[in-house]
């Protein structure tokens, strides 16, 4: 099993901007499947906010990004491809995903 310097983490956002986290995941498979969109566990159903974060680290995040448009998402992910910290079927299986949950909103 291999060991992950990144996590995601995935939050619910109302009309105000405030949020609520609603899951943490260290694999792409369960973010995909699990953590990916508005669900009915939060009342914050407005938009969803998806954020990559280093294990260990009081900083900001690596990346965020909020629906609909994940404005930068892909091109922030392209260091972390570079780094082999995510492999490009990883990469493409997430960017695949969030494309579709994007067309869905529309």
């Amino acid at each position: 099993m291999r060991f992950r310097r990144i996590y995601w983490v995935t939050e619910q956002v109302d009309g105000q901007g405030q949020s609520e986290v609603t899951g943490v995941f260290t694999s792409i498979p369960d973010l995909i499947d699990i953590g990916l969109g508005v669900r009915d566990i939060s009342e914050k159903q407005a938009a969803f906010r998806i954020s990559l974060c280093e294990l260990d680290s009081s900083g900001s995040p690596i990346l965020t990004c909020e629906s609909p448009s994940f404005d930068g998402f892909e091109e922030a992910l392209q260091p972390i491809v570079a780094s082999g910290e995510m492999s490009a079927s990883e990469y493409a299986s997430l960017t695949d995903a969030l494309r579709a949950y994007r067309t869905a909103l529309q």
